[in-house]
């Protein structure tokens, strides 16, 4: 090999090395501390339903475990909760928030990844069972529903809220 193709061949072995570090090396994506929430869908079952948001969150703080039983987190605080569904029904044109005795809200665990890199991006399904959650009556004109989702990461950051498009209730 003469001198001029050796200097080639380390020029290029070198672009090359440089060119495989760099496409190894993913950028972390900068995502904001607060959970952003993006609703994905609702479907019926029957005597079940399921309700799907997506979610993300930069640090990677969304879930509650057991060991979070002190206060903000313990049972009588709103933060014992971390997903909030609201119920409203359409009557006569206008929407009308229902609280329930027993609130949807549920307690999604610890879902922190490890490693460095605290991005967490996924799913979360809330399985309504059963469903409908009030019965049609001729007295009771709720048939068209629609949901607002929010979700609160363990810093007590708020997401924003998401709403479902109005839901027909399958009789």
């Amino acid at each position: 090999m003469r001198k001029g193709e050796r200097a080639r061949a380390k020029v290029a072995g070198a672009i090359g090395l440089l060119f495989l570090s760099l496409s190894g090396c993913k950028p972390e994506k900068q995502l904001p501390p607060e959970p952003v929430i993006e609703f994905k869908s609702f479907t019926q079952f029957g005597d079940s339903a399921s309700l799907v948001i997506s979610f993300t969150d930069g640090d990677g703080d969304i879930g509650l475990s057991d060991a979070y039983n002190q206060p903000p987190f313990d049972t009588g605080s709103t933060y014992y909760h971390n997903l909030f569904l609201d119920y409203d029904t359409l009557e006569n044109g206008a929407w009308r928030r229902v609280d329930f005795q027993l609130p949807l809200y549920y307690r999604i665990p610890v879902i922190t990844p490890t490693g460095q890199n605290k991005t967490l991006e996924g799913e979360i399904a809330v399985a309504l069972k059963p469903w409908p959650l009030i019965t049609y009556s001729a007295g009771w004109p709720a048939d068209t529903v629609r949901f607002t989702v929010t979700l609160v990461d363990r810093a007590l950051n708020v997401s924003n809220a998401v709403e479902s498009p109005q839901v027909r209730i399958a009789y």
